[in-house]
């Protein structure tokens, strides 16, 4: 799978998201039976379920793939029945409805209430916690990829690798820990059940129309001040993240196996602000200064078994950079990375 030089519109930006790689082809054709995706709606499960499409059709399979979610989205639903996957709107918090859904020997959960958190925290430990616990009775017959996120680690010193999956856990605010409330559900359910896991523990995936990167760019660019309390991050581009989770279904365990999802570098931010500076032609401006700790995520385990990413940082830099000059159109819903109190 060849890397472009430069994308420069939408429709060819989707086009290499949703692009399988041979690993992915082969994952999806050993995968026994259908797939469905739940919280397929959003900004990564659009490009994940169209992959997994291209996928069969690559390997010449007659698999059924169906997304769910509320789809307030009109377009994104058109975008996903145009690629051939079928598309299924369901509120999920409903118990009825959920149990109309078809069975399925294969389920991405991707499910989860982060941004919005603050001031309806309620409703965050609703979807975040009893949701989960909802669908793991409803689909205890199906092999499960559950979405998480690095946030339900501690922040640790900056010199760190960062954590790994046997690393204990301490999240920072409501919505982390309801996070790991999340993932506490399935692991009991899984037990219950017997119900083959994976837990993916995912931070920062990157499109050019969202991400850490784009955020930093868009700062640069606009002369606005880099926070820098959070002073390294990992990220990882959304397509590969895509990829793995695909590929995690060889490595579902009852109880279900952790992963961290993101790439194996640790990026300082204010060198990222300097870069995207250089390419701008712009003296980056900055406020406050790094913390002696940050939210960083170990990959060792997630190359292992999966090799490197296939779009590298510097790649990213230079694809963001141009996006942004050219006005590319983003999703405007800024990461908060740079928040350390927990608070979405």
């Amino acid at each position: 799978m060849t890397n472009p030089l430069l994308i420069e519109n939408s429709e060819q930006l989707d086009n290499f998201l949703t692009q399988p790689a041979p690993a992915v082809i082969d994952a999806v054709k050993k995968m026994p039976g259908d797939l469905m995706i739940l919280g397929a709606g959003g900004k990564m499960g659009i490009g994940l379920a169209i992959m997994a499409k291209r996928a069969a059709g690559e390997a010449g399979i007659g698999k059924e793939f169906y997304a769910v979610s509320r789809f307030s989205n009109r377009e994104a639903r058109g975008q996903l029945e145009n690629a051939g996957v079928r598309t299924i709107a369901c509120d999920l918090l409903n118990e009825e409805e959920l149990k109309q859904l078809p069975e399925i020997e294969n389920l991405i959960y991707m499910i989860g209430m982060k941004f919005g958190a603050t001031g309806q925290e309620d409703k965050t430990w609703a979807i975040n916690v009893y949701l989960p616990g909802m669908a793991a009775q409803r689909f205890r017959h199906s092999r499960i990829v559950l979405f998480s996120t690095g946030n339900v680690y501690p922040f640790v010193a900056m010199e760190s690798k960062g954590c790994k999956e046997t690393d204990p856990v301490a999240p920072v605010g409501e919505y982390a820990q309801s996070a790991l409330g999340r993932e506490r559900i399935f692991q009991y359910f899984s037990r219950l059940h017997n119900i083959p896991g994976l837990i993916y523990r995912l931070n920062y995936a990157n499109d050019l129309r969202y991400g850490v990167l784009l955020n930093v760019a868009q700062k640069v660019y606009q002369r606005r001040p880099v926070d820098l309390a959070t002073g390294y991050v990992n990220v990882i581009w959304q397509g590969d993240a895509g990829a793995i989770a695909l590929r995690a279904f060889e490595k579902l365990a009852t109880p279900p196996f952790i992963l961290n999802g993101t790439g194996k570098e640790k990026i300082p931010v204010r060198g990222l602000a300097q870069q995207f500076g250089e390419i701008f032609h712009t003296k980056p401006l900055f406020s406050g200064s790094e913390s002696d700790t940050a939210l960083l995520s170990d990959a060792s385990l997630c190359c292992k078994l999966f090799g490197d990413a296939t779009v590298s940082p510097t790649k990213m830099i230079r694809w963001t950079a141009h996006w942004v000059t050219i006005g590319g159109a983003t999703l405007n819903k800024p990461t908060h990375f740079e928040m350390r109190e927990g608070k979405f």
